[in-house]
């Protein structure tokens, strides 16, 4: 199932401009997840709906549930060996227990107690947390944080095989907004993301989540 898509402009005007959330497409029970690699490796992925060829299990892997983010982090598919967008359909149970695990890539003082601690919390987990400024359309930092994990170990493969339920190939769509939006941000269409709810306190206070209303 491909990305629901609509009006970037309208959806911007929704989401929160500040603070750490996850911005994400979803439903009840999946969640869009977004990867970009060289073209032997995403057609692949899709060719046999499942991670495999010279995708490595032994290497950690990042995913990104915010389109935008990813569109940053790949170019707009123009990076070399970040050709091929793919969007993968994964299990919101899934989503959320890599929430559970994860582990800051930085030291934070309120969350790990000491460095040493932290350390030995993120060399031993299978999931690991970054926070960077979100970007907008054009490549521009803005106040609101992004979220990407990256995955390895028993994760990964779990990620890789029975937490996924499809994956897509969205270079095509991802090219063809990348045109309206040399057009205007009124031209571009983005898949349609909400905050994504994460219903465990102590995962949200670990997450460093920001209060969401909307």
């Amino acid at each position: 199932m491909r990305p629901r898509l609509a009006p970037y402009l309208q959806q911007r005007a929704q989401w929160p401009p500040e603070g750490r959330h996850i911005l994400a497409d979803y439903d009840d029970d999946s969640v869009v997840v977004y990867q970009a690699y060289r073209p032997s490796i995403g057609r692949y992925a899709v060719e046999h709906q499942r991670f495999g060829g010279e995708w490595s299990f032994s290497r950690m892997s990042w995913i990104k549930p915010n389109f935008l983010w990813m569109m940053y982090r790949c170019g707009w598919a123009q990076k070399p060996g970040q050709e091929v967008v793919l969007a993968i359909r994964m299990t919101r149970s899934g989503f959320d227990q890599i929430l559970a695990q994860a582990v800051h890539s930085s030291y934070v003082a309120e969350l790990y107690g000491s460095p040493a601690a932290w350390k030995q919390r993120l060399s031993a987990s299978e999931v690991c947390l970054q926070w960077d400024p979100d970007h907008d359309p054009h490549g521009n930092k803005v106040a609101r944080r992004a979220i990407q994990l990256g995955l390895r170990g028993g994760v990964l493969r779990d990620y890789a095989t029975d937490w996924c339920l499809g994956i897509d190939d969205v270079s095509a769509m991802v090219a063809q907004q990348h045109g309206n939006l040399r057009d205007g941000l009124e031209r571009l269409e983005t898949p349609l993301e909400r905050v994504y709810p994460v219903e465990d306190p102590e995962v949200i206070a670990h997450l460093g989540l920001s209060d969401y209303t909307g």
